[in-house]
């Protein structure tokens, strides 16, 4: 049988926190320290306002930031309970997660393993793993520091180096996200990236693309009330392949400013992007956090990208980590290093970067061809329109090919349906699958015009 809270002072409430967060906070401090558990029933949202003396609204806004971070839930006549724990990325693994082999797989947005530089040359210098000479060492090996500044998109007061973009955008939440805070984000944007943002309990709006990025328009609109961070993906966007144009970055830049919130860029496509890096840490750069991964160029399993931003918040940042792990491997970094000095794996990695480019216009010129419209300039990925995604997702699945549905990508309600195509893993036969694809587009009712 279901427990319940019979009283609002079992959610440690105190009385210095009178507002929609205050409650939030008080109830996820008692889940933390166990006093609320899994399945136990809260009271009415009357009863906790009568005893803590605050409005009806209060408790409800309240109930709803809890609700949008999963930690509790709504089940009509059962009544609002504290949710169950479930481990694992909820939208990321309902957009990846595959239960049937197929001869095709494009829905896994990683990197063509042939396309990945050959590792022996930079490996021919590194003899051994060095020891460091103490655990508060520098966490950046000079050398690819010095290289990561004469290469990066603006003058960056601080670096570090990281375990892949997904730990940077981890570890930033984690020092700029309060529970309630509001987060802007792309609208369709990567799943695991909402996943973060909401297990940090950020409040999450999202905001429109064109084919130069996000629309100023709205982005004021949603900025009219306070946000902590702004989350945008410079180039190469995953799902749509859209790129920042400079115009369209200033005029972003200009409306952050005046709003103080700091921007977070993940340059998840990094060096095999054929857009010009750009950052509006050019125009911003003390609101700036840039990050560019090496995982899509150089190799998934390497797990390294480099973040940037001003002193005070990078330090807090290397700080908070050296309560853990410290520092991202210093080998891995000499590895990455030989990457990208060295002259065989710097021709291997700009051939990645053509090849990427002539799969995917090629994909995209057949599709037009057949009426699907696709936008975006760079990239692995392209975002196909769709009918109905499900029909598509299953025309395409009997044809042999996975594809991902666009559903989890989305963050603005009603939007029309999508799927995302890794076409970056498709090296031969482009006009045929854009045929398959553009079939699959019409499945379950095709609406003209897209």
């Amino acid at each position: 049988m279901m427990s319940e809270v019979t009283t609002a002072t079992t959610l440690g409430w105190s009385p210095e926190e009178p507002t929609a967060r205050g409650v939030a906070n008080a109830v996820s401090r008692a889940i933390r320290e166990g006093t609320l558990k899994p399945g136990m029933k809260l009271p009415p949202i009357r009863s906790v306002a009568a005893e803590l003396r605050l409005s009806p609204t209060t408790i409800s806004a309240g109930w709803s930031l809890l609700a949008r971070s999963g930690a509790i839930q709504t089940d009509g006549r059962r009544g609002t309970t504290i949710a169950e724990i479930h481990p694992g990325s909820a939208r990321y693994r309902k957009a990846m997660d595959r239960h049937s082999f197929f001869t095709q797989d494009l829905s896994t947005g990683v990197p063509d393993p042939s396309l990945l530089p050959d590792l022996s040359t930079a490996l021919q210098t590194l003899t051994t793993a060095a020891t460091p000479g103490g655990y508060l060492d520098e966490p950046v090996v000079p050398e690819l520091l010095a290289l990561l500044r004469q290469d990066w998109p603006y003058p960056a007061e601080q670096f570090t180096i990281v375990d892949g973009a997904m730990d940077a955008i981890e570890m930033v939440s984690r020092a700029m996200v309060r529970f309630g805070d509001r987060v802007v984000v792309e609208h369709p944007t990567f799943p695991l990236l909402l996943d973060q943002l909401e297990a940090a309990g950020a409040d999450v709006v999202g905001v429109p693309l064109d084919d130069q990025g996000m629309l100023p328009g709205p982005l004021a609109e949603a900025l009219s009330v306070s946000a902590a961070a702004v989350l945008v993906q410079p180039r190469a966007h995953n799902p749509t392949g859209v790129s920042l144009t400079t115009t369209r970055a200033q005029k972003l830049a200009d409306i952050i400013r005046a709003a103080g919130s700091t921007v977070i860029e993940d340059d998840s496509a990094g060096s095999v992007a054929v857009t010009e890096a750009i950052s509006l840490g050019s125009w911003i750069p003390q609101q700036t956090l840039h990050i560019r991964s090496f995982s899509k160029s150089h190799g998934p399993d390497l797990r390294l990208a480099a973040m940037s931003g001003p002193e005070t918040v990078i330090d807090a940042i290397v700080s908070r980590r050296q309560l853990g792990q410290g520092w991202s491997s210093r080998f891995l970094q000499r590895i990455l290093l030989g990457l990208l000095i060295e002259e065989e794996p710097v021709a291997q990695v700009a051939h990645a970067r053509e090849e990427y480019q002539r799969r995917r216009q090629s994909v995209i010129t057949a599709l037009a061809e057949r009426g699907v419209e696709v936008g975006g300039n760079d990239g692995i990925n392209i975002w196909v329109p769709v009918a109905d995604e499900s029909a598509a997702i299953v025309r395409l699945a009997s044809q042999g090919i996975g594809v991902t549905p666009g559903a989890p990508f989305t963050v603005l309600a009603d939007s029309p349906g999508h799927i995302r195509v890794t076409v970056g893993a498709v090296a031969h036969s482009h006009t045929e699958l854009a045929e398959m694809i553009a079939q699959a587009s019409r499945a379950g009712g095709w609406v003209g015009g897209r």
